[in-house]
């Protein structure tokens, strides 16, 4: 019975012993991961006083992976120490979680790097000039598909499934996955083209003359393109759209043009050539008006109830609502320069002429 009673004891003592060495490992490495993300958070302070592109990414990136892989190899020295208090065979799962670990880890830091990356070289903080947003964008996307994609088919291949079968299978299949996912691919490629093509990237103003498509551009996706209408809608329309359909792209314009026709009353007909050659005088010395484009002020038609003379210009900004005070400003001084010469802008206006029929006076006698 003491025997007995002795072994139980001293079973038990062995039991907390080894568990009380899994606790002090979890602490360790809880201890060791808040080290390690201080010391990254050391190293992005020194990054950001930087203007460089890649020491931001590479830290920004790193972050997460470091402290994973401590929590790894801590629970890979947990799993050990309890493999051996309990005569357990584990250590070939334990090799292939590690494996399966590292590659995780290295598709994580790899993505996040490319993402930030991404975000740096089209920002004016890290680059003098900034390569275009949809360019980078794209090239990131390919990047981070294709570790993705290279990831998978590692694991794969560390868990024992041919990848060749997959491939062969992938040819085979293609084709049928083609035909039944044909508006997917049309988009896909749809989305290439706008990204080879560049008729638009993300923030321009378009506009289609042959859809109700009018906004601005928030998202290029390898499906779907995502624009803000003026009234602050969204509007989804598939990359395969754009392979048909003409576009506009307002924010590459060089000028906005002025282009209004304005009436005098045929009272002031002889005041025309001085009124027009008045209004010519003070386009050619507007600030906002650009005088290196055609510049025309002249009279142009008899209209029903005015002589009407055009404008015909263009301003130096392209910005909306600039584009409308310079507008604005010129038709205000035109007013002017008409009442300076002591006529008046015509409105639609009837005469009547009563003609007297001395018989018919008569007989209203």
């Amino acid at each position: 019975m003491a025997i007995s009673e002795n072994w139980f004891v001293g079973l038990i003592g062995e039991y907390y012993f080894w568990v009380l060495e899994i606790l002090l490992i979890i602490v360790c490495t809880y201890a060791v991961g808040k080290i390690i993300n201080g010391l990254v958070n050391i190293l992005a302070r020194q990054a950001a006083r930087s203007k460089t592109v890649w020491d931001d990414a590479i830290v920004g990136a790193l972050r997460r992976p470091a402290v994973w892989i401590v929590w790894i190899i801590g629970i890979n020295l947990a799993a050990s120490t309890a493999s051996k208090a309990l005569a357990l065979e584990i250590h070939d799962l334990v090799s292939l979680i590690n494996r399966a670990s590292i590659i995780f880890l290295s598709a994580l830091f790899l993505t996040k790097l490319i993402k930030r990356a991404e975000h740096n070289l089209s920002h004016p903080d890290y680059m003098a000039e900034p390569f275009d947003e949809t360019t980078v964008r794209a090239v990131g996307k390919i990047l981070s598909a294709s570790v993705i994609i290279m990831s998978v088919l590692v694991a794969m291949q560390l868990f024992g499934y041919s990848i060749s079968g997959l491939l062969a299978f992938g040819g085979i299949g293609g084709l049928a996955i083609g035909f039944a996912a044909k508006d997917l691919l049309a988009n896909f490629f749809g989305g290439l083209m706008l990204y080879f093509d560049q008729p638009f990237k993300v923030g321009d103003w378009v506009r289609s003359p042959d859809q109700e498509i009018e906004g601005t551009v928030e998202d290029i996706g390898w499906r779907l393109t995502r624009i803000r209408t003026f009234d602050q809608r969204p509007l989804y329309i598939p990359n395969s759209v754009f392979n048909s359909i003409s576009l506009e792209n307002p924010s590459r314009m060089l000028n906005r043009r002025i282009f209004e026709t304005i009436g005098i009353r045929y009272d002031d007909l002889g005041k025309m050539e001085a009124i027009v050659s008045d209004v010519r005088l003070m386009l050619s010395e507007h600030k906002d008006i650009d005088n290196s484009k055609i510049l025309i002020v002249n009279f142009d038609a008899f209209a029903a109830s005015s002589a009407d003379f055009f404008i015909y210009t263009f301003t130096k900004t392209t910005k909306w609502a600039l584009y409308h005070q310079v507008k604005q400003d010129v038709l205000l001084k035109v007013s002017d320069i008409i009442a300076g010469h002591n006529a008046e802008i015509a409105f639609p206006t009837s005469t009547l002429h009563m003609v007297s029929d001395p018989a018919i006076h008569n007989d209203l006698k």
